[in-house]
């Protein structure tokens, strides 16, 4: 399949990278700056450019057939509210539409629309407002974000990660829709096996799993 990745040079979106890679894809990646990538694959082509240039993100879709967005804040991002997510998400769906690409695989947190009622009142009420206030600022961007891809004509899954951890992959994913068996964290190699999953599986079409060990 011929795949774009936005995010590719992130924590996330380099492992999704490689997993696409191994899956025989066909992929594209748009990045701010080409020295960072450092894989080369007879199947990987290279766009230098800026994902908020609506220009630049429409050429890279074109004959495209899939995307996997894997955008992020750089780790906590800059402890300041941003809807860096939700603008360039925007973007890419316009371009998607444009261009007739119909399926799109997008990254979100737990904590993001319904998924907030998953996680314990005490991180919620107390935790989170007090002490990750940073992170706050994320789910806020992703609860401007999921609305725009939900509301979209694509074929869309939203994927709502717990705490990621930077280590391969191990044992199977729980993928839930209500919170049931959820843990704490998840390997950045069970993120991108999953992710790259969803390119050929339809079970979560339109819906926005939760994903965990």
């Amino acid at each position: 399949m011929k795949v774009v990745i936005f995010g590719a040079t992130g924590l996330v979106g380099k492992a999704t990278l490689k997993e696409a890679l191994a899956k025989n894809h066909q992929v594209t990646i748009l990045v701010r700056d080409k020295s960072k990538v450092s894989i080369q694959h007879p199947n990987l082509t290279v766009v230098q450019g800026n994902v908020l240039d609506g220009q630049t993100v429409n050429e890279v879709l074109k004959d495209q057939e899939a995307v996997i967005q894997t955008l992020g804040y750089n780790g906590k991002g800059n402890g300041k509210p941003t809807t860096f997510t939700t603008d360039a998400t925007k973007i890419i769906i316009e371009a998607m539409q444009q261009n007739n690409v119909q399926r799109l695989i997008a990254m979100s947190v737990v904590g993001a629309g319904n998924s907030i009622s998953f996680l314990p009142k005490i991180f919620t009420k107390f935790i989170l407002p007090v002490f990750m206030k940073w992170f706050v600022y994320i789910i806020d961007d992703k609860n401007t974000m999921e609305p725009l891809i939900m509301n979209s004509r694509l074929n869309w899954t939203i994927v709502r990660s717990v705490t990621i951890k930077d280590k391969v992959a191990t044992g199977k994913t729980n993928a839930t829709l209500d919170g049931k068996k959820l843990k704490l964290s998840i390997t950045v190699g069970n993120v991108a096996i999953f992710l790259v999953e969803q390119l050929t599986d339809k079970i979560y079409y339109k819906q926005a799993p939760v994903i965990s060990h």
